[in-house]
């Protein structure tokens, strides 16, 4: 794997070409989290490198296995942008989670990690890209994670992650997800109710703040 940086002058970028095989994965992780770390970006690092592993996973299962790929950062004083390039101008599809930590979790979960992203057509293929704020607020890292939690609850009671896409089965989930936390609170000799009201208040104040 090559690897070239540009980290002087502004903007920070770097170019980090691979070939598209499941053992280049935890290198290209480990590139994005020394870069982050050299540029003080270390905070973004879990989810750069989550992103990264869910881009590079969908490259490998649509595109084709050992296919030349091409992962760009990009950062300026308000955010990051992460880049996947590769061969193809098929559109990304949203993968479906395996036991292998390597097949990534899903699209939707770039969806919920990153501000925006997109496709962007190129002269080789295509570009699939997300920006990540430097600074993101308590309502989005709340979403961020409910939505590692719920992506574990539908695995551990044999909803595919897939499912979770469908108003029905994030519905479905939820409520067992609740149902399951209110018999481990009275397990717990905690008061299901009391905490529920508590949560209320703090959802209806947070909700006035950052909506």
């Amino acid at each position: 794997m090559h690897r070239y940086s540009v980290t002087d002058p502004e903007p920070r970028r770097c170019i980090l070409p691979f070939a598209a095989e499941p053992l280049q994965l935890a290198g290209l992780r480990r590139a994005v989290k020394a870069e982050l770390a050299a540029w003080g970006m270390s905070a973004l690092a879990d989810e750069a490198q989550l992103i990264t592993t869910e881009l590079a996973s969908n490259v490998i299962k649509h595109v084709g296995q050992g296919s030349a790929a091409t992962l760009v950062l990009d950062a300026d004083a308000d955010q990051l942008r992460v880049e996947l390039h590769d061969s193809s101008d098929k559109e990304p599809q949203r993968l479906h989670p395996a036991c292998d930590e390597e097949s990534g979790r899903g699209l939707q979960l770039l969806a919920a990690l990153a501000a925006t992203w997109g496709t962007t057509p190129t002269a080789a293929g295509k570009a699939v890209w997300c920006e990540l704020p430097l600074t993101p607020d308590e309502t989005r890292r709340r979403i961020q994670r409910a939505t590692t939690v719920m992506e574990t609850y539908g695995r551990a009671v044999g909803s595919p992650a897939a499912r979770l896409s469908h108003r029905p089965a994030l519905e479905e989930s939820a409520t067992g997800l609740v149902l399951d936390l209110l018999h481990w609170l009275t397990a717990h000799g905690l008061d299901p109710d009391d905490i529920l009201d508590r949560a209320q208040l703090h959802f209806e104040a947070e909700v006035g703040t950052f909506g």
